[in-house]
């Protein structure tokens, strides 16, 4: 998840260079699925799909990035779209906990979200087991706030890791302290 210091995650907001892009392949990688709510499905497809079959240019690193999600399998949850035509997409049905639990159990490798009301969604049922954010060095001033939901108390996490890219940004990994 991108957020700017001020707590904006506004996608248009943020550095969207080579550099992170090859963050998020990496990130991508190491996980077995992207799960993502309807509106960030959409975004995605309308763009992904054309930069990788090149009728959109594009960075190497982005293409990279396009091609890599091609292939990944991808989940949405919605309850007003059934259909994801895009390659590899699948519509998780039912109940949010008892669907996505089902995904974590058998996907290995875990579970990527990538949609912050989603992400809020499963927070508030105490489903989120690690963080990872781009810290942008900007102030928006303007835009949708991680969290804007709430959370029904505060989140202790532990740090694992952090690396400061070339850009600026602050990569940071952490797990849900116990």
């Amino acid at each position: 998840m991108n957020v700017t210091l001020d707590g904006c995650i506004d996608h248009r907001v943020g550095i969207a260079d080579e550099e992170t892009h090859d963050y998020f392949t990496d990130l991508m990688n190491q996980h077995g699925v992207m799960l993502w709510g309807r509106t960030t499905y959409e975004m995605m497809e309308d763009y992904w799909p054309l930069v990788a079959s090149g009728e959109v240019a594009a960075p190497q690193a982005l293409r990279d990035w396009a091609i890599q999600l091609q292939d990944k399998p991808k989940y949405v949850v919605s309850s007003t779209r059934t259909e994801y035509p895009w390659n590899n997409s699948h519509h998780l049905m039912g109940d949010l906990a008892s669907s996505v639990q089902a995904l974590k159990d058998r996907t290995s490798n875990g579970v990527l979200v990538g949609s912050c009301k989603l992400a809020t969604a499963l927070d508030q049922l105490g489903m989120i087991d690690e963080y990872r954010f781009l810290v942008q060095p900007l102030i928006a001033g303007h835009g949708p706030r991680l969290y804007d939901a709430g959370l029904p108390d505060a989140r202790h996490l532990q740090l694992l890791d952090t690396k400061i890219l070339c850009n600026g940004v602050i990569a940071v990994h952490y797990s849900r302290a116990q």
